[in-house]
């Protein structure tokens, strides 16, 4: 029991993105850690381990009563199934984690084939976002526990741990870094290059300077998260299995530090000279400014704040001295060896070094000779991280203890893949036009399909019309909102539409009785290989709209395995981002400039603020090969442009061409 609350201790859930991380976690009392690999691994910027590596520190850490989950929670293309499945059967054969954590559905399905028999977590990426979905991922799915968004508040958090059935638990970040996307709802960085936050290689674009109008300001780069001393609020739901602390591309400090500041707020939050203790901590943990979000719902705190300096790490100083002689009067006091970078991540030129020598607070540190180029005067410096004394002797004893120990031998073994049986009559070609609210019919090339919303009720009004609409529903659902589109849906279904788009496959718990519509996974699904299309179809859906993130070789191979029909989002304005955040600087429906000069603009509906880029998808010309590889429903998306957005000519293959990485 926990010493601030009647029912069962929550862990303390620590990140490790690479051994010095790990045994940083392990050194500071984490009850639960979680790392990746080098492979599908949602954080592949962090060093993250080898299986051998893994092997070796699971070991340790299970020697000490420390649980360990592995996260393999990217979408997974269809020619990944099989080292997917490999690597899952090295890891339930020969390392044995406590949990494993997934973003895509077909991997639920890959480890049971492979042998894996521990909990099954399913990732924030996978957006369980309301409360009804609960039952359905522990009921179908078998998942032990689901991450919740950060952008919940903590009467949503309650409303998610009242709706939990036997089994099932929830996981709450409590301290790191903010996206402003929705998790698992961002194409930004892949819409601009091919590199997918949903496979790990996000480079970060909300992290830039843009400007709108007069402005130019960091409109999209947040705060980090800390709940800090709100963080025992959570005590009082029971269904709450872990305080998770965000941070696998941090290092061995801020672990350290952050670990230690939460099992204080949670074994003696009560105190007033531990919580002093445990924020400084955290102030010394190297973090950005923080907020706590939406955490309080009567005091929301917007986590986008032009006017502080947001750039990860610790801002300990601005450059100053010209060009030839740059130097920083340090805000905070440097030991030797402290790792310093000069400039943001966001600036291709910026440098990271380690301080020469201790320097005391206000003292001069010449930082000229580690520069490759004169950064421009008051460029911003940042401690990103540091070894204390304390610390590094941790890490030399753990290093020794693990060193004394028989070495761990992991071997690749064979793996048998079981693929679902390939559709083989495919219903006739169709091409759909998705509106927000009922179209000019002149501009519709075909079938009429509109995004659920009390709005688009009312412009279609009475009549014979329903029997023939396909609603499309939301990306997100926010348990505030799961009311409002139940009470949509039935009155959608009660007026005589039968075609729904599921854009979370968990949205089928939305229906009353499934079995009487007919239902489509959307693209928001994120759907990429063929056992997520099975695991789709074992949720009810007649067929599935895929991730509009492929290459062209993964869309034909999809199309040629897929067990049930296909269809693609062909052309239209495909959102960068959808987030439950806006920062009150940016102007909704007027456009922006990137770095680039590349225009898009922020448009708000019901459920968030959704933002486009002002060139079009545009895979039109190659509605051919998809035909012939199985596809057989084009998605035309129609968005409202607004006044001064000047759409730009460009091919808008997203990654058709170089693939998805």
């Amino acid at each position: 029991m926990c010493a601030e609350s009647k029912h069962a201790c929550p862990a303390i859930l620590a990140p490790a993105g690479g051994r010095a991380s790990f045994l940083a976690a392990v050194a500071a009392g984490a009850d639960e850690i979680y790392c990746g690999l080098k492979r599908f691994s949602a954080r592949m910027e962090a060093k993250n381990v080898t299986p051998p590596q893994l092997g070796a520190l699971v070991r340790l850490a299970h020697d000490r009563g420390v649980k360990v989950h592995v996260a393999l929670n990217t979408v997974v293309k269809a020619g990944e199934l099989e080292e997917a499945g490999s690597l899952l059967a090295l890891l339930s054969k020969q390392i044995r984690p406590d949990g494993l954590i997934v973003q895509d559905i077909g991997l639920a399905r890959l480890a049971r084939q492979a042998g894996y028999s521990g909990e099954l977590h399913l990732s924030t990426l996978a957006n369980v976002s309301f409360p009804a979905a609960l039952s359905l991922v522990r009921r179908d799915l078998g998942v032990d526990r689901v991450v919740v968004p950060r952008e919940l508040d903590v009467d949503e958090i309650r409303a998610m741990g009242a709706a939990c059935v036997a089994g099932l638990r929830l996981e709450v970040f409590v301290h790191g870094a903010l996206c402003y996307g929705v998790s698992g709802r961002c194409y930004w960085s892949s819409y601009l290059g091919g590199k997918s936050g949903l496979r790990g290689r996000c480079v970060q674009p909300c992290r830039r300077v843009y400007v709108q109008g007069r402005r130019r300001q960091r409109f999209f780069s947040c705060c980090d998260l800390s709940l800090d001393v709100l963080a025992k609020v959570l005590l009082t739901v029971p269904q709450v299995a872990a305080w998770k602390i965000e941070g696998r591309k941090k290092g061995p400090h801020y672990v350290y530090h952050t670990v230690k500041a939460y099992r204080i707020f949670r074994d003696h939050g009560s105190d007033p000279v531990a919580r002093r203790e445990a924020l400084r901590l955290l102030a010394l943990a190297l973090g950005r400014p923080t907020v706590h979000y939406r955490f309080l719902p009567q005091r929301v705190q917007d986590p986008v704040k032009t006017d502080v300096q947001t750039g990860s790490g610790l801002l300990v100083g601005h450059t100053k001295g010209g060009r030839q002689r740059a130097y920083i009067t340090v805000r905070e006091a440097l030991l030797a060896g402290d790792s310093l970078r000069v400039g943001t991540e966001d600036e291709g030129w910026h440098v990271v070094f380690e301080a020469p020598r201790a320097v005391p607070k206000k003292g001069r540190l010449d930082i000229q000779p580690f520069l490759k180029r004169s950064p421009a005067k008051g460029t911003p410096v940042f401690l990103v991280d540091r070894k204390q004394p304390v610390l590094k002797q941790a890490l030399r004893s753990l290093d020794t203890e693990m060193s004394s120990k028989p070495r761990i031998h992991v071997r690749h073994g064979a793996f048998y893949l079981k693929l679902p049986r390939r559709l083989k009559n495919r219903p006739k070609p169709v091409e759909v036009c998705v509106y927000r609210m009922r179209p000019d019919r002149r501009s519709c090339r075909g079938g009429l399909e509109l995004w659920l919303s009390s709005e688009a009720m009312a412009a279609i009004g009475e009549g014979k019309t329903w029997n023939r609409l396909w609603w499309w529903m939301p990306p997100v659902l926010w348990p505030k909102d799961e009311a409002r589109v139940k009470a949509l849906v039935g009155k959608a279904i009660k007026a005589g539409s039968r075609h729904f788009v599921l854009n979370a496959p968990w949205q089928r718990t939305l229906f009353s009785n499934p079995k009487s519509v007919i239902l489509w996974a959307g693209p928001f699904c994120n759907l990429a290989n063929p056992l997520a299309l099975m695991e789709a179809a074992r949720l009810g859906c007649r067929g599935a709209i895929v991730s509009p993130e492929l290459g062209a070789s993964d869309y034909l191979e999809l199309g040629r395995h897929s067990p049930i029909p296909l269809g693609i989002v062909i052309s239209g304005y495909w959102p960068l981002t959808i987030s439950r955040a806006r920062s009150r600087e940016l102007k909704t429906r007027t456009p922006f400039l990137s770095p680039k000069a590349e225009m898009a603009w922020a448009q708000s509906y019901q459920d968030g603020t959704w933002v486009y880029p002002n060139w079009p998808l545009d895979l039109r010309s190659q509605m051919g090969d998809l035909k012939r590889a199985g596809y057989c429903r084009f998605v035309h998306l129609f968005e409202p442009v607004p006044t001064g957005v000047k759409i730009k000519r460009r091919p808008g293959r997203w990654n058709w061409d170089h693939g998805l990485a």
